[in-house]
């Protein structure tokens, strides 16, 4: 059996980031001018950064308003942010079966870190600036055993790496979107995550 290796999506699966975000969003409108609507914005948190900008900046102010924002994201945006019900449950209840846990986002590397120094989560791995199939390269380089999110892109990152999705129904999907989308479990958040962690083991075994 190949050793246990747990990967987690990180905004509105492992985080609450909705509060540092929006406030990141609205010194980015105080700063350049352009309005943000924050509150619409962090409601769909998944897709990478540029696709939320791009409803808001004109494309030639894109990649300027990128930087920008992602300069003001460490003031504005780790202090705010919490961690999910049954986070920190979920990371020890891997570690405790001796196995290890990798995190895999859309988010940069740098400010994903920042929020899991700042929160103190003891993840083993990182991979940032990877969406959906994309997130396939990291799951399959650090050999995941599975990988949990809350987002339908999530599912099919883990379809692309050949491996069970766990929905988390934390975010903008649904469960119904979760489970169309592949998830061969879905939970309403992660406090069911420990519980049911042998049984998801036994899901991944199959494939």
């Amino acid at each position: 059996m190949l050793p246990l290796m747990v990967g987690f999506d990180l905004d509105m699966t492992l985080v609450d980031s909705r509060p540092g975000i929006a406030a990141a969003y609205r010194a980015l409108t105080a700063r350049t001018g352009v309005q943000v609507d924050a509150d619409a914005a962090v409601s769909r948190l998944g897709p990478p950064l540029r696709v939320e900008i791009a409803r808001w900046f004109p494309p030639e102010q894109v990649e300027e308003a990128v930087l920008e924002y992602r300069e003001l994201y460490p003031a504005y945006a780790i202090t705010p942010t919490v961690p999910m019900p049954g986070a920190l449950a979920a990371i020890e209840a891997v570690h405790a079966r001796g196995g290890r846990v990798m995190v895999v986002t859309s988010k940069i590397g740098r400010l994903a870190k920042l929020h899991l120094d700042h929160l103190g989560l003891a993840v083993d791995e990182l991979a940032g600036d990877l969406f959906a199939e994309e997130k396939a390269t990291a799951l399959r380089e650090h050999g995941a055993t599975l990988y949990v999110g809350d987002h339908v892109a999530d599912m099919a990152a883990a379809e692309a790496a050949g491996i069970p999705g766990v929905g988390v129904a934390t975010g903008p999907c649904s469960r119904d979107e979760l489970a169309a989308a592949g998830a061969e479990l879905v939970l309403d958040d992660l406090t069911g995550f420990s519980a049911a962690l042998d049984r998801i083991i036994g899901l991944a075994l199959e494939q």
